[in-house]
């Protein structure tokens, strides 16, 4: 299932993050792909804020991985692969599959083969003074997702 929706400003894109983060399935891997400044780190701070997390939310730019406890329980883990050379550089992160209630990770091409499979690959592009978001489900457990936030 894949769902393209225009979004007319930062405004927008939080809204889209915090309405799938309304249907959040126990476990969830989300993929971000996009230009540099197309959106991703809006969206997962969003996404992070409306499951409950306060405080700062701070950027994995320089850390590759951020954890944050969710109020509904469990834990997130927001990724940024963008400055990882190989792949096999997240083997020294320790990050086990099952470590995370939510994985939000961008970048996810720099780490292929060494990520979890995602349930939604959330496509960001600049288009005008917007963004144009591309959500496509990469599991069934990601399509019956989009369809839950979609009609909520």
């Amino acid at each position: 299932m894949q769902v393209t929706l225009a979004l007319a400003d930062a405004a927008a894109t939080e809204a889209l993050a915090a309405r799938l983060a309304a249907r959040l399935p126990m476990r969830a891997v989300v993929h971000l792909h996009g230009d540099l400044g197309a959106g991703k780190s809006t969206f997962a701070r969003a996404m992070l804020r409306a499951l409950g997390v306060a405080g700062t939310i701070r950027s994995p730019t320089y850390t590759l991985v951020e954890p944050y406890a969710l109020t509904g329980g469990g834990q997130a883990l927001h990724l940024d692969l963008y400055r990882i050379g190989d792949p096999g550089e997240l083997e020294f992160l320790g990050l086990d599959e099952d470590s995370a209630r939510l994985w939000l990770v961008e970048w996810p091409e720099r780490g292929a083969g060494a990520l979890p499979a995602p349930d939604l690959r959330v496509q960001l592009a600049v288009a005008g003074e917007g963004r144009l978001a591309r959500i496509e489900s990469g599991s069934s457990a990601g399509e019956a997702w989009i369809d839950a936030a979609h009609q909520g």
